[in-house]
């Protein structure tokens, strides 16, 4: 099983931007859709993104246009950009790995990011 490790979080103002970072390890890392997920004090947790092997990506309709997913396979890591953030991006951003064979899913332990003037 995949383990999951973020980065890059923190406090920004809105308008600005920030790039969060999660590094898997354990597996091979095409096997795995990833994916950005999120959770808002008191609300449930979100898609935010998901990226295939292939590179095939879908959004969450509230960052459609202001964020983008990548991967990098050389160094296990799928990255989120985030743009034009705004207070209600405020959340922990969960990073996610599925296995393509086995359904298996993993999750990392969560980065913050505070959208906030």
């Amino acid at each position: 099983q995949v383990q999951l490790v973020e980065s890059g979080g923190g406090s920004v103002q809105p308008g600005e931007s920030l790039r969060i970072s999660c590094t898997a390890s354990g597996d091979i890392f095409s096997l795995y859709i990833m994916g950005w997920y999120r959770q808002a004090p008191g609300k449930e947790r979100e898609l935010v993104a998901r990226i295939s092997d292939g590179g095939s990506t879908n959004y969450g309709d509230s960052v459609k246009g202001r964020f983008t997913i990548s991967r990098d396979h050389a160094r296990h890591t799928v990255y989120l950009q985030m743009n034009s953030l705004k207070p209600e991006d405020t959340a922990v951003y969960y990073c996610h790995a599925e296995n393509l064979r086995t359904r298996v899913e993993s999750w990392g332990q969560g980065t913050q990011v505070t959208v906030s003037s």
